[in-house]
């Protein structure tokens, strides 16, 4: 069994420990939080011990795994204390995206995973899909050739005002993230931003991307659709074929360019997505999986340095705004440090 202890239960924290008590390899042993009250709800549900205090959790529970669901500033503002205390501890740790919404802070965090030699991944839960991993397949296969072009939508409404970067920092690790699952390093950015009515934060962004391997791209973003909207569309297109997702998980479309047969995959036939609270568990099942089969710090899928990269992304993408839509060189991941 591995035990395993969430820190921050708030909503995306419920959900954690929702997941990792129905899974068989998993034990809960303790829940912490701030606000004591909101621990002792979840330990009262599924048995776990309470804690306010990270650092003497982890000096009084034998914990292998660390999964954090803190908020803070943009959603990832108070990640940084408490995986770095898991990290010093030599605890693997699953940290809620962003990784956090200080680049600095994100590097160091990496930096030190690589440095006690730990696992660090993120919940980049949008890549644990059915549907994302038969495009995946399709592509290391060669059924799209060399790929030309990639096009991604990522809108849901959002009606918080908290900085001027919160719908970047806090929505597009997931986007950016299955970008760079399909087609690799993104090395340079032009992004261009605007207001909805009545908002102070740039909400709604169109970023133009160009990936290491030569293909184009392009990722449409919004805190500003109603939630009657698809979340997430997402187009992989080569010299040899093209495919579609639609809305994360429901619906897969292959077309390749000399034959007239499709290959069409619909929710209702996939395994393991019956909701998107459902990606969760896909992503914390595979987390725990790569654990117990040994995978290696370094080869961890949607690890802290997938995580990272992904923020500098978005970080380059701010800066292009800034400076009046320039194209931005992405400040590389040096990922030898990590293997």
């Amino acid at each position: 069994m591995v035990k395993v202890a969430v820190v921050g239960v708030g909503n995306i924290g419920k959900i954690h420990c929702r997941y990792y008590s129905q899974n068989p390899d998993v034990e809960l042993v303790a829940v912490c939080d701030l606000i004591e009250e909101r621990a002792q709800e979840m330990a009262d549900l599924y048995g776990s011990k309470v804690y306010t205090d990270i650092e003497v959790m982890l000096n009084k529970e034998d914990i292998e795994v660390v999964s954090i669901a803190t908020a803070g500033e943009e959603n990832g503002g108070d990640h940084f204390r408490p995986a770095v205390c898991a990290l010093e501890a030599g605890k693997d740790v699953l940290v809620e995206k962003p990784i956090s919404n200080d680049i600095e802070k994100a590097r160091e965090m990496v930096c030190l995973a690589a440095e006690k030699k730990v696992r660090l991944v993120s919940n980049l839960n949008h890549r644990f899909v059915p549907a994302a991993y038969k495009g995946k397949e399709l592509i290391q296969k060669g059924d799209l050739g060399s790929l030309l072009f990639l096009n991604m939508k990522l809108t849901i409404q959002n009606p918080n005002e908290t900085s001027p970067w919160f719908h970047l920092r806090a929505l597009h690790p997931h986007s950016v993230d299955v970008l760079r699952y399909f087609a690799g390093d993104i090395k340079r950015v032009q992004s261009f931003m605007t207001k909805a009515p009545g908002r102070e934060i740039w909400s709604t962004a169109s970023i133009n991307l160009e990936f290491a391997s030569g293909a184009v791209g392009h990722l449409t973003g919004s805190y500003d659709m109603a939630g009657r909207h698809p979340i997430e569309y997402c187009e992989v297109a080569g010299d040899q074929g093209r495919f579609i997702i639609d809305n994360v998980y429901e619906n897969f479309t292959f077309y390749p360019h000399d034959s007239d047969e499709l290959i069409v995959l619909r929710n209702s036939i996939m395994s393991g997505v019956g909701s998107f609270q459902e990606t969760f568990k896909n992503r914390l099942d595979h987390f725990i999986k790569q654990i117990i089969d040994g995978v290696e710090p370094g080869k961890m899928e949607a690890s802290g340095a997938d995580a990272l990269a992904g923020q500098e992304v978005i970080e380059a993408a701010i800066r292009s705004q800034q400076e009046n839509g320039m194209a931005i060189d992405v400040t590389p991941v040096n990922k030898e440090v990590f293997l």
